[in-house]
């Protein structure tokens, strides 16, 4: 059965970006950048909303820097308003319920899965059982007065068993912040106050 990670990029305050921040607000660093590369998910199908999708998608065709690697990945998009075809290659519409569909791509395939962005997926992803391991690369930045997509706000209470962690080196050739990232895996443990939330 296919294992599904939830793929997230944060702030210390926990939102998953910023109005008037650059991408990865600016301070991704060559060390994190060489990890993603290297990365054994970074080829893994990704699942992800309409919201996600437009927005990636649109990146992608204007050229953003980095966002090519993700042309050759399937993606399994989850929609009632986008039309077909999908433009962005390898892009699938789905439109029966998303947690039914995953619940049936986990059980067919042994391939690991991952999510890029939508929170509000991820949310219902993880309330259904179908969760089994979150990745979060905590960005050294609040963004108290300026952040958007709160990504953990109208979660359960869950516990999380932590399996990995490291910091990256935020400096850059060129000069400019010095910043840390981190990343830690968890998987999903059974919540005393949660039972059914193990996956």
């Amino acid at each position: 059965m296919a294992k599904l990670t939830i793929d997230f990029i944060c702030s210390l305050d926990g939102y998953g970006a910023a109005e008037g921040w650059p991408g990865l607000w600016g301070i991704e660093g060559p060390e994190y950048l060489s990890w993603l590369d290297t990365s054994p998910e970074k080829d893994d199908p990704l699942l992800m909303g309409a919201t996600t999708y437009r927005l990636m998608s649109e990146l992608t065709a204007s050229g953003e820097p980095g966002t090519d690697v993700l042309d050759p990945i399937r993606k399994y998009v989850f929609s009632s308003s986008l039309e077909e075809p999908l433009s962005w290659e390898n892009s699938t519409l789905v439109r029966t319920d998303a947690i039914e569909f995953v619940r049936n791509l986990k059980r067919e395939s042994d391939r690991p899965l991952r999510t890029l962005g939508s929170v509000a997926l991820c949310r219902s992803l993880l309330e259904a059982g179908l969760v089994d391991r979150y990745r979060v690369v905590i960005f050294p930045v609040i963004t108290g007065a300026t952040g958007r997509d709160r990504i953990f706000d109208g979660y359960p209470d869950v516990r999380l068993e932590l399996v990995e962690s490291r910091t990256f080196d935020g400096r850059r050739p060129r000069g400019g912040p010095s910043s840390g990232c981190s990343r830690s895996c968890g998987r999903i443990g059974a919540c005393p106050r949660h039972p059914g939330t193990r996956t």
